[in-house]
């Protein structure tokens, strides 16, 4: 299994302690959540069982079934109702937990078995309450796509399952190193750049990762997978929101939005762009995208860090790339590989590699020798310009990134070290940071080239720097 290091000495942890655990895992639909577990615990299992995405009451109670079918559980009645299904559940378990032997049992896509009127969150608390948490032995993993149902119903719930989960781990997509690792364990044995755009078009999504063929180019696999009239990325995003979200038509008008402003936008200004009053449905609706890992939420600097002038940011890559290029509807089914060069497709490159940077800050702290420090980081809007990272170090030092993406070395002009400094100047007065020394690093992709003017430049950070695991 690659990466998880971190998320498995965890899980262990709990399923080896001496007490009873209620363990919620969420995260978005194909980062692995399932497989995970699965890989971990399937032959420990004691009782599981998946609910059926988009299924109604009947489909879920068959999927039941077919669970007690396969741990041989028997029963005169096939329950109708959760309340009855639990009961039932708990008289199957109750040798397993006096025999004294740790009890794991896995619920997947929770949220799918909670149909109109089931009563799954009274009856799943009624179940904790009443009979499992009195168990030392017993541990229950529940796990699902639908990540805003599992933050309100499980893990903030407000009515039985108050305060009832032990741990929550939110699995999040892989990073760049994660996902180069991976693909090579996959025998894609491609060189960096490569490794890095397939990061830009698919993110660290493993299952995504894992459809591409080794036996092909990366363009070849993106015209596979998306521009095939068959591709099988081709018709996920309508997929991928309907499993997350019971109604999914306001997030993905959010998501186009912001799509379109790849830089962000605040709060007021995605309300402005919906036509919409800025109230606590729409703050809910963006705390469901960041739960996701749709949404970045950068806090801003002007005068001082504030809140209510951070942007959200589109930061799931798949997503962002789907909007751009693969919803065109195109009829050339090699649409990637005819475009590769094309000032449109550099253009995209130079901002998602914005985004691949602001996604692996403690790489950057690491190469910056500051990793042990508690660093701020945030966007600032001058009056003229955008600065998409700055680093606030407890040192005094603020670092105001330039990242920039391209083939070879990157090599600074007179005319774009003199922006540079021009920049810094306006932040320091804009932002009154005359008590701080405010020094400009470059993030690239090869490197800086060798010139009067990279000289300067304190420190640069390389693509392989940002390709550096590091565990939580």
């Amino acid at each position: 299994m690659i990466g998880r290091e971190y998320e498995t000495g965890l899980l262990k942890q709990y399923i080896n302690s001496s007490k009873s655990e209620f363990i919620a895992i969420f995260g978005r639909r194909r980062v692995g959540k399932t497989y995970l577990i699965d890989q971990l615990f399937r032959k420990d299992y004691a009782f599981s069982f998946t609910g059926v995405i988009d299924g109604k009451k009947e489909a879920q109670f068959d999927a039941l079934k077919d669970a007690f079918d396969f741990y041989k559980c028997k029963i005169r009645k096939m329950p109708q109702t959760w309340a009855e299904a639990f009961t039932a559940i708990r008289k199957f378990l109750q040798p397993k937990i006096d025999s004294g032997k740790t009890c794991i049992m896995f619920i997947d896509e929770l949220p799918c078995l909670d149909y109109k009127g089931s009563m799954l969150i009274e009856t799943l608390g009624n179940f904790w309450n009443s009979w499992a948490s009195k168990y030392d032995n017993f541990k229950l993993i529940v796990c699902g796509s639908a990540t805003s149902w599992m933050i309100r119903n499980i893990i903030d719930s407000k009515g039985g399952l108050h305060n009832r989960i032990t741990h929550e781990i939110h699995l999040h997509p892989f990073s760049l190193g994660e996902t180069k690792k991976y693909l090579m364990s996959n025998n894609v044995m491609w060189d960096d750049l490569s490794y890095l755009q397939s990061y830009m078009i698919l993110g660290g999504i493993p299952y995504y990762l894992g459809l591409l063929n080794e036996k092909y180019s990366l363009a070849q696999n993106i015209d596979l997978l998306f521009f095939r009239q068959d591709g099988e990325l081709r018709r996920e995003f309508t997929r991928l929101f309907k499993t997350l979200f019971s109604t999914p038509e306001p997030y993905v008008e959010i998501i186009k939005i912001l799509a379109k402003s790849p830089s962000g936008l605040t709060r007021d200004e995605i309300s402005k762009k919906l036509g919409k009053r800025d109230n606590g449905h729409l703050s809910e609706k963006l705390d469901d995208l960041i739960y996701s890992d749709f949404l970045r939420f950068n806090n801003v600097k002007v005068n001082k860090i504030s809140a209510k002038n951070g942007i959200y940011q589109l930061m799931d890559f798949y997503t962002a790339f789907y909007l751009k290029f693969a919803n065109k509807n195109t009829v050339d089914e090699h649409y990637w590989e005819n475009r590769l060069m094309s000032n449109e497709l550099n253009a995209w490159f130079g901002l998602t590699f914005e985004k691949v940077a602001m996604a692996h800050i403690p790489q950057i702290k690491r190469k910056l020798h500051i990793d042990y420090m508690g660093c701020e980081y945030y966007s600032c809007r001058l009056s003229n310009a955008q600065i998409d990272l700055i680093l606030e170090r407890p040192d005094n030092v603020i670092n105001i990134c330039e990242i920039k993406y391209s083939i070879a070395k990157y090599l600074i002009s007179k005319d774009e070290y003199e922006k540079v400094l021009h920049r810094v100047d306006a932040f320091q007065k804009e932002t009154k940071s005359a008590n701080f020394t405010v020094k400009p690093i470059f993030i690239t992709t090869k490197g800086l080239a060798d010139g009067v003017y990279s000289k300067l430049i304190s420190f640069d950070v390389t693509l392989e720097d940002l390709f550096e695991i590091i565990s939580n």
